[in-house]
């Protein structure tokens, strides 16, 4: 999961348009006039307006002359010389927009001791998960820490790749971010809370927030289906127990994958695979990336269907959260998520650049990610059952 800053790109919508011939540039602020002269190197301006809502020192309306992303380069080198971002957007009437907004993004290094202390707890609790799921296994109490490596090591496999595909992908569009932050979490079914990273600047378009976004599910899936299809070849099925027992619940692949491996859907009335470690890691790094890859706010999935439809992404809102609304009656587990998703689900990224579409190849990888959440979405996460 990557958490995107926000930064001020609002328009005033009741401020006067002035004709390009009408407007008088304030004489304190020198500036306007070299920020005027580099937008009208790529754009025919038809109004301006200064300072409509700070921080924008300037708005001009009108029609590029050249392509958006070469329009867009052009402009950021030159306003960067004036402390300033650009934004480039259109208006109710699909004109060009492009605001200068002052005070440029430059972040301050930050320490690294976080991220290891983090890496460290997490890594003790995913230990200490992982060795009483063993000794679960193996009907005992006592729990020996060193027993949980595999589990360990595999989710941090997924969640490293997950937040390092983040994270290369940042640094490849020259994107400041940190490095990912782990969350420890011993008592619960998982041992963590999954990781995220923080990008520390705007995105300048939606290919690189698409990259950025997608990237980290994607490696996250590719890493953790070996790991479940090893899990589950080496797992054992037994009898069903005759007492209270905690199920794991299907996903569309889970489901596929265990009858690759045994020839038959299970559960049944009779049996079931007890997953292993392994397995167990495998299935809790798919619904991880299932929850990360649904279509809201500023989860992997929001970046996904924003850069692929733009502001048509925001129609999801109130379908998505009836769905989960839904499984909340089906499953409790449920509850507090669609409560997260309410509150924060229609704060989506939205890069400095919304006018540069995604082109074909990045629009039929977006297609992709969004089958992969089909794919591994788990409706019914954990289920307690009465024999």
């Amino acid at each position: 999961m990557l958490n995107e800053p926000s930064i001020l790109a609002s328009r005033g919508t009741n401020a006067l348009a002035l004709d390009v011939a009408e407007t008088v540039i304030p004489a304190q602020d020198s500036s306007l006039e070299q920020l005027g002269a580099a937008v009208a190197g790529v754009m025919d301006v038809y109004s301006v307006e200064y300072a409509p809502a700070p921080p924008v020192s300037a708005s001009y309306t009108g029609r590029l002359r050249l392509g958006s992303e070469v329009a867009y380069q052009q402009l950021d080198d030159q306003f960067a010389l004036l402390d300033h971002h650009v934004v480039l957007t259109t208006d109710d009437q699909d004109r060009h927009v492009i605001l200068a907004l002052r005070g440029r993004v430059r972040p301050r290094p930050r320490p690294l001791w976080p991220h290891l202390v983090l890496l460290v707890l997490t890594a003790l609790s995913l230990l200490f998960v992982g060795a009483a799921h063993q000794a679960g296994i193996e009907d005992r109490t006592n729990i020996r820490l060193w027993e949980g490596i595999p589990y360990a090591l595999s989710i941090l496999l997924i969640l490293g790749g997950h937040e390092l595909g983040h994270y290369f992908a940042a640094r490849y569009h020259h994107v400041n971010v940190t490095l990912p932050y782990f969350i420890p979490l011993p008592i619960s079914f998982f041992g963590t809370l999954g990781a995220f990273i923080q990008l520390r600047e705007p995105i300048r378009n939606r290919k690189i927030l698409f990259d950025v976004g997608v990237s980290g599910p994607l490696v996250g899936f590719i890493i953790a289906v070996p790991i479940l299809l090893i899990g589950l070849a080496t797992s054992d099925i037994e009898p069903l127990p005759d007492e209270e027992y905690i199920l794991e619940g299907d996903s569309l692949l889970y489901a596929t994958a265990k009858f690759a491996v045994f020839g038959e859907f299970l559960p049944n009335d009779r049996e079931d695979v007890f997953i292993n470690q392994l397995a167990k890691a495998g299935w809790t790094g798919l619904f991880i990336t299932g929850l990360n890859l649904i279509p809201l706010g500023q989860l992997d999935g929001g970046h996904v269907v924003y850069t692929l439809f733009g502001k048509r992404a925001r129609r999801l809102y109130v379908p998505v959260l009836g769905i989960f609304l839904l499984l909340s009656l089906w499953n409790g587990a449920w509850l507090m998520w669609t409560l997260l998703l309410f509150l924060l689900g229609r704060a989506y990224a939205v890069p400095l650049d919304t006018i540069t579409p995604l082109d074909q190849r990045r629009r039929w990888i977006a297609y992709i990610a969004i089958m992969v959440f089909i794919l591994v979405f788990v409706p019914n996460p954990l289920l307690s059952v009465q024999p």
